[in-house]
């Protein structure tokens, strides 16, 4: 604080205060980062005791990789991701947060070291807690007709670091966390939906609205994946015609629903390989393909590799 005082007097110029405010920001990412630090200290995500938050490293480096990514909002203390979706590019570091209200494929690139370990944060969206905070803001606050992207990238508020701050600081203590942790998550989800953007999340409480029942579709693909998907019963469970259905599909996740689907498919044969050993048969069986070859040749045109040598990179990675 004291070297903040002193910045502020060095002059009264204009510029002088925005790198006092310039040097107040960085204090606090490096602060965020000494936090982090001693709680993840392996590679990968960690749970912590708040159901809806997980703390990520990667010390490694990652090139541009198909993945799918769950409804969460991230926030990085430290290091890069790139997110590729259709033609657009998103960007999260420690000066901009990533928001994704319905799993969707994309690609990523892991930007990372050994020296400068990538650590972040990741609060899962929970469409109940936005309806509980949306009843008590302004409800005359109109929202747009137009059926949104079902991700984006923004500046990190200030008051949005704050309380991350003060969330990773009660991690620190089990008491602490349990009594104070969930009200910091309310207040941080609750500043992202204030945000130029957040009108991305509060659509998901639109029960009938065209945004949350193509989140209800996209969710129950996920967890469906293995059942006989049809589009014309996803469009119907949509309550849209399917040309609509179609359109809105791929506004929202850059991608037709058959493609969807498959990559879903896709991702998930690959898990269960990495995770569980199954061969590329047995994973094919297991996330709903008849045929095996059909699956294999899917899979190398979407990994650019085959089953058996993607798993066997895969392990390597997550070993090293």
């Amino acid at each position: 604080m004291n070297n903040l005082v002193i910045a502020f007097r060095v002059s009264t110029g204009n510029e002088t205060a925005v790198e006092a405010w310039l040097f107040k920001l960085n204090t606090k990412t490096e602060y965020l980062v000494n936090l982090l630090e001693p709680l993840v200290k392996n590679n990968g995500i960690a749970d912590t005791i708040l159901e809806d938050v997980k703390l990520i490293r990667s010390n490694r480096p990652f090139p541009r990789h198909p993945i799918v990514y769950e409804p969460f909002i991230m926030i990085l203390a430290q290091g890069k991701k790139i997110v590729y979706l259709g033609n657009e590019i998103y960007t999260y570091d420690p000066d901009n947060y990533f928001v994704v209200a319905m799993p969707i494929p994309m690609e990523c690139e892991t930007v990372a070291s050994p020296e400068e370990p990538l650590l972040g944060i990741a609060i899962k969206v929970n469409p109940v807690m936005i309806s509980e905070l949306l009843i008590k803001m302004d409800p005359a606050k109109p929202l747009s007709k137009s059926t949104p992207r079902g991700v984006y990238s923004s500046k990190l508020p200030g008051l949005v670091k704050d309380a991350v701050i003060r969330m990773v600081e009660s991690l620190a203590d089990p008491v602490d966390g349990r009594v104070l942790g969930d009200q910091i998550v309310r207040e941080i989800v609750y500043r992202v939906l204030c945000d130029e953007q957040g009108e991305v999340l509060r659509l998901l409480a639109i029960r009938h609205g065209c945004f949350c029942q193509m989140a209800k579709v996209l969710n129950r693909i996920h967890t469906d994946f293995n059942a006989r998907l049809n589009v014309e019963n996803l469009a119907e469970e949509a309550n849209m015609s399917v040309s609509s259905f179609h359109s809105n599909f791929k506004t929202v996740t850059s991608t037709s629903p058959i493609q969807y689907i498959k990559e879903i498919r896709l991702q998930k044969a690959r898990i269960v390989m990495v995770q569980d050993g199954l061969s590329a048969s047995e994973a094919a069986v297991s996330v709903g393909y008849e045929s095996a070859s059909q699956f294999s040749r899917e899979f190398k045109r979407y990994f650019g590799n085959t089953p058996a040598h993607e798993a066997a990179r895969m392990r390597k990675f997550f070993d090293a």
